[in-house]
């Protein structure tokens, strides 16, 4: 069962995502749900428990575009498209980034990671299919935990920018 909790309030104790948000004065909802540790598509699954359409759940995916990385953020229910991001980032080539990098450079954890309050800002660039919502959710730093925004006030809080991204 999901929880709604109100603007600017945190599910639980603050993470860095909350924490950012709150700092940059920009208005979100958090929204708790119980996780289930045997599902690995955390995406999916949030939207599922929140009741949302999955086109407005969006997962932050880190790559490597020539060697520097970067962060996609994309609908759950899509694929990053590599090549997309590349030319969004004015790189030749983007791989996925290995998990435990992602893990390094964001300070959460697989399923957990955040646009917001990362542990080293990245180049971030979010689908423009976005811009076709009021508010989105992204995660909110851990598992279970997702936040939802204005896709403009993401872009601004993560000086990000909108991109089409997203197969």
């Amino acid at each position: 069962m999901a929880k709604k909790r109100r603007a600017g309030s945190q599910a639980g104790p603050g993470t860095p995502a909350t924490v950012a948000l709150t700092a940059a004065g920009i208005p979100y909802l958090a929204h708790a749900y119980t996780h289930d540790p045997s599902v690995t598509n955390y995406g999916l699954e949030a939207a599922g428990a929140l009741g949302v359409d999955p086109d407005r759940v969006f997962k932050t995916l880190l790559a490597l575009a020539d060697g520097r990385v970067v962060v996609g953020i994309v609908p759950v229910s899509r694929m990053l498209d590599l090549g997309l991001l590349a030319a969004a980032s004015g790189a030749k080539r983007a791989v996925m980034a290995e998990p435990a990098l992602a893990e390094r450079k964001t300070g959460y954890v697989v399923g957990g990671i955040s646009p917001l309050g990362q542990r080293t800002a990245c180049p971030t660039f979010l689908d423009d299919s976005a811009a076709a919502w009021a508010t989105i959710f992204v995660s909110g730093g851990r598992r279970g935990v997702d936040l939802e925004l204005a896709p403009h006030d993401l872009v601004r809080v993560t000086g990000g920018q909108l991109a089409p991204l997203a197969r």
